[in-house]
């Protein structure tokens, strides 16, 4: 790609970079005591950023609030 960025890049800059940006120390990382909300999706979006087109499911405050 012409940016030179990786997924793992972009990933990282979705999560932990806003929040730092955003100065929201209790978010960006799955760890115990950080506040999450989770999607889950079709693929290795690690390796192919378009995976995270296929969304399977949503979670916020630890219910599930949309599955396909």
């Amino acid at each position: 790609n012409e940016y030179r960025f990786t997924p793992m890049d972009v990933l990282r800059q979705a999560t932990s970079g806003n929040a730092a940006v955003f100065h929201l120390a209790d978010r960006g990382s799955i760890r115990a005591g950080m506040v999450a909300d989770l999607a889950s999706v079709a693929g290795d979006p690690t390796k192919d950023i378009t995976a995270v087109r296929e969304v399977r499911f949503v979670m916020k405050g630890g219910r599930v609030i949309r599955e396909p």
